[in-house]
């Protein structure tokens, strides 16, 4: 009775048609029953896909789906995630599945529609938000010349040009188009290049901390910090169009409201960051209020007639980036927003989107394509010249071209603004989504096949600890990923044995992920013009500052922080080490080092302009900063990675209170043996043998071997010799006889079959381990002869 009572008198809820043809006329009121939110299961006879919830789990499930299928299927072609996510959504719209009205009514019925805006909405806000805690406004100032005019010039020209090609076809456009502030909007877009829409795209494409991607994240700052006066000064024209008071109004409000988020909310969150202690996470609490806040802020920018989009941003743009406030903010947000309300964005927009709206209306097309078209190509090429004015490299100014012109985000959610304004119909809406859609889809695989960001890396001039004269100084990069990198580095230039006539210049980098930034950074600690909050950790700074007056003048050392997604260190290492010219680099391993840091090391052992050394710390006195009266093992399996490592404890034992035994492995009647590797071990170890004959404290010994259960066995007996420190090739030139049966057992590859082997716990031991790769030429050869 009580239920039939209900259904009888069931409340009545408002939902705006979006079906309907904006600015044609007013969209209708459609009255629809109140739906209820959870159901109680298709066992106690509910149907699921009656119930809001339910439905909304549905349609988020078919989403991830749609989205993830056409995301492998793009894969092969290089196209980034938001091309996928916004082609998901037009498959769900009206141009594909929702083409058919069983499909629509079912997955899409009206109220559905309503929680598909507003949570895509939802989507949008965030997005912007985690998008401008990410940007360091401040970097403008920062910024050189060539990025100032770059971005300058390539928001100008476009804008004048878009603007001038509308001016001409005004006669074709309709009414609200027609209008200067929407021909201005629509040129300002075209004109400027996001920051959230290029960060994510280049970090899918591995170049954020390239040259040519820092290069172009700074250009793009330049670009949105004009395009957040175009957007201002749009939105006031807007506004001023029934009286010129609201246009002042607007502005006065927008006036206060950035004040009020500089000077209160701003000054706000640095007092949060100087309350949080040194490595603590801001409270919870207090994450929640200001996500809370953006919401806040979307609604009162929304109130008065501005974009809902703006203050998200804004308040974004208050907070500080990076740890520890913005880093946590991005941290717990982050994926939620992009996995799950995302989704709802650009279903959003794919369910405006109508491919068959388009038939039948290139006159009403043609002007606003002509407007597109002009100012993409413009941005294209103006973009393209000033880079060429700046003797940038033809393939460096194409690709930058590229970047620039990239689309996404930022502009469907313009697109979505200006439908509300009845600026854009269904046709041009679904016209100017595909356009953009496509210029990124087409533009991304020509970036990835212009720029490849390890190309710089490999040289051809040999950079080796081989061909480093013994009376010359040795150039190092030494990385370190947190405190005990630092004992580590401290330990192997000990071992290194730097003296007057070649001391060791060492570029220490320490490597910092990026977390709640956007701009990857290189930072040079003795330059005194860094920004202060982009300071060397105190315990690291002390402890390698006083290694090296401990070292009087054997150990130069120079720091630098690398701030840049763990994906991308590599390009920070191999960069330091070509602009440095550095002789070697010194990667720290520790097997349960977490977050992809074995990673960084792989893929500096594959494009390393130098040679590397991976050392393995397992000493019992890790902290000691003297290697006295130890002995050193060197295992000498031939190729170029034993030639260096061969070179390398050469120096070594130059120590008067070093002994080391290098032990060569042969095999049995040389089966295997490439002659040209041969000959080129032979005239090092004789070299080797000739040095060191009379020096008491080295010895040299062959051992034959048939085949890697052999080698295993020799090495095993080796383990009794109380050794300190075990030396070795990584794989460059290795027989590989000596080896077989072996590799199908290595895990880590970074240390190649037997350093892996001889770190593991299953060899036992605490001697530490030092695994040698001898630089690798472009031609693909490793640097052979002795000069």
């Amino acid at each position: 009775m009580a239920e039939g009572f209900q259904g009888a008198v069931e409340s009545q809820i408002l939902v705006p048609d979006p079906t309907r043809e904006a600015g044609v006329r007013v969209h209708p009121i459609i009255c629809q029953p109140k739906t209820s939110l959870c159901s109680l299961g298709i066992y106690l006879g509910d149907n699921p896909s009656k119930f809001a919830f339910p439905l909304m789990l549905l349609e988020i499930s078919l989403l991830i789906l749609i989205t993830r299928i056409v995301r492998c299927l793009l894969r092969p072609l290089k196209q980034p995630k938001v091309v996928s996510e916004i082609i998901g959504g037009i498959i769900i719209g009206p141009s594909v599945l929702g083409r058919s009205k069983t499909f629509q009514s079912f997955m899409f019925p009206g109220p559905a529609l309503f929680i598909v805006r507003n949570v895509g909405l939802l989507g949008f806000i965030y997005f912007l938000f985690i998008s401008g805690v990410k940007i360091d406004l401040s970097l403008i100032r920062s910024s050189g010349r060539k990025q100032l005019s770059i971005g300058f010039l390539g928001v100008l020209f476009p804008f004048v040009t878009t603007v001038v090609v509308a001016m001409i076809m005004r006669q074709s456009f309709d009414k609200e188009m027609a209008k200067f502030s929407s021909i201005g909007a629509v040129a300002s877009s075209l004109a400027i290049t996001a920051v959230p829409v290029l960060f994510p795209i280049l970090k899918e494409l591995n170049l954020l901390s390239s040259e040519i991607g820092r290069f172009a994240l700074s250009t793009s700052i330049v670009s949105d910090f004009i395009g957040v006066h175009c957007v201002a000064a749009f939105e006031a024209s807007k506004q001023g169009e029934s009286e010129v008071k609201d246009a002042l109004l607007y502005l006065v409000f927008v006036i206060v409201l950035m004040t009020l988020v500089m000077n209160v909310l701003r000054p706000l969150m640095a007092r949060i960051i100087r309350n949080t202690p040194d490595g603590k996470q801001v409270d919870n609490s207090l994450i929640i209020k200001i996500l809370l806040g953006v919401l806040l802020m979307s609604f009162t920018t929304d109130l008065v007639g501005a974009a809902i989009g703006n203050g998200a941003l804004w308040l974004g743009l208050a907070i500080p980036d990076g740890p520890p406030l913005g880093a946590t903010l991005v941290e717990r947000s982050e994926t939620f927003v992009s996995e799950l309300l995302m989704p709802f964005a650009f279903a959003y927009v794919g369910l405006f989107t109508d491919w068959y709206t388009l038939s039948g209306q290139w006159s009403a097309l043609r002007p606003l394509f002509y407007m597109t078209v002009a100012g993409y190509a413009t941005k294209f090429l103006v973009t393209f010249a000033t880079s060429l004015f700046f003797r940038m490299p033809l393939r460096d100014c194409l690709t930058l071209s590229l970047i620039m012109s990239l689309r996404g985000q930022v502009e469907y959610l313009l697109f979505i603004h200006w439908y509300d304004y009845k600026m854009l119909r269904r046709p041009t809406f679904t016209m100017m989504v595909l356009l953009t859609t496509a210029i990124t889809a087409v533009a991304t695989p020509f970036i990835s096949t212009l720029y490849k960001p390890t190309r710089p890396y490999m040289i051809n001039k040999r950079r080796t600890i081989q061909h480093t004269a013994q009376t010359a100084e040795v150039v190092t990069v030494g990385c370190i990923y947190d405190q005990e990198s630092v004992s580590d580095l401290i330990n192997i230039l000990d071992i290194s044995n730097p003296t007057l006539s070649s001391p060791f210049v060492v570029y220490a980098l320490c490597l910092v992920e990026l977390i709640g930034g956007a701009m990857p950074m290189l930072i040079d600690h003795d330059n005194p013009e860094q920004p202060s909050k982009y300071h060397l950790n105190h315990t690291i700074y002390n402890a390698l500052k006083h290694y090296q007056e401990s070292k009087g003048g054997l150990i130069e050392l120079h720091s630098f922080t690398a701030i840049s997604p763990v994906r991308t260190m590599y390009q920070n290492i191999c960069e330091v080490a070509l602009v440095k010219k550095a002789t070697l680099i010194i990667l720290p391993f520790c097997r349960a080092r977490l977050n992809g840091l074995q990673l960084v090391d792989a893929n500096v052992l594959a494009h390393a302009p130098c040679s590397v050394a991976v050392f393995v710390d397992k000493s019992s006195f890790r902290n000691t900063r003297k290697w006295l009266g130890h002995n050193f093992v060197m295992l000498f399996l031939g190729g170029a990675d034993a030639r260096e490592a061969l070179s390398y404890a050469d120096r070594m034992a130059m120590n008067p209170d070093v002994e080391l035994t290098v032990v060569r492995f042969l095999s049995h009647n040389g089966r295997g043996d490439s002659e040209r590797e041969r000959k080129l071990d032979d005239g090092t170890v004789t070299w080797f043998w000739v040095k060191n004959e009379e020096n008491p404290r080295v010895e040299y010994r062959e051992v034959v071997v048939r085949d890697g259960e052999e080698t295993v066995a020799a090495i095993q007996e080796m383990k009794g010799g109380s050794y300190d420190l075990w030396i070795l090739g990584r794989s460059q030139g290795i027989n590989p006889r000596l080896l077989s049966g072996l590799t199908e057992w290595s895990e880590n590859q970074e240390l190649g079959v037997l350093g892996d082997y001889i770190a593991s716990n299953d060899f036992g031991g605490m001697a530490s381990v030092l695994v040698m790769q001898q630089q690798i030429l472009r031609d693909g050869g490793a640097a052979k002869n002795w000069p």
